[in-house]
């Protein structure tokens, strides 16, 4: 027996092998790549960068007309209060009581519309460091319990140990005992409470 020819392989046998493999380690590196990236889970096109949470919208003090004159709002017509146990520039309702009647934030550039007046706007600096809208020196609130634009359900309030007031255009307390505006019914102001503080408001 000649044991030379029988080692003999023939070339396209040995081309065929050669070819087989390569094939087997392409496909494996292929099922590799495909269970490595998550089903449904696509990477992020070039340049493209994560949304970031928009900035709140800048805050607008403006006037609303009511039964006792006109007196400030935001942008949106909520009522805005000043309260006779602040000092000029300096709030002193802070806790329960920032609940119940959440200071008005200086958000971007503070700006009046309507018979309110720019020369009266400024800010102040709160104790936990956010910026307050004041008003001729009077810092300002809105109060948990107005449940829509025209609601002045904390005017004459006493809580916490003091009386809140409406604010007028000239940056005096509006003192009447009731303020309605436009057809928003006028509420009690004896005594509210802070059950309101999650308010949607803006």
């Amino acid at each position: 027996m000649n044991f030379s020819v029988l080692g003999r392989v023939p070339m396209p046998a040995k081309l065929g092998a050669a070819l087989g493999v390569g094939l087997l380690a392409a496909a494996c590196g292929s099922a590799a790549t495909s269970s490595s990236q998550p089903a449904g889970n696509t990477p992020a096109a070039a340049g493209s960068t994560p949304s970031a949470s928009a900035p709140a919208a800048a805050t607008v003090i403006k006037t609303t007309s009511g039964s006792a004159g006109a007196f400030l709002t935001n942008g949106s017509g909520r009522a805005i209060y000043l309260w006779d146990k602040d000092t000029m520039d300096t709030s002193m309702c802070s806790g329960a009581c920032a609940g119940a009647w959440p200071p008005v934030p200086a958000n971007g550039s503070v700006t009046a519309a309507g018979s309110a007046m720019a020369k009266d706007l400024g800010t102040i600096t709160r104790s936990d460091g956010t910026k307050q809208v004041t008003y001729d020196g009077h810092p300002l609130y809105y109060f948990a319990g107005d449940s829509g634009a025209g609601q002045t359900a904390g005017q004459g309030s006493d809580a916490f140990g003091a009386r809140w007031w409406l604010v007028s255009p000239t940056g005096v307390s509006i003192t009447a005992a009731s303020v309605s505006a436009g057809s928003a019914p006028a509420a009690p102001a004896s005594s509210p409470t802070a059950s309101k503080a999650g308010s949607s408001w803006a």
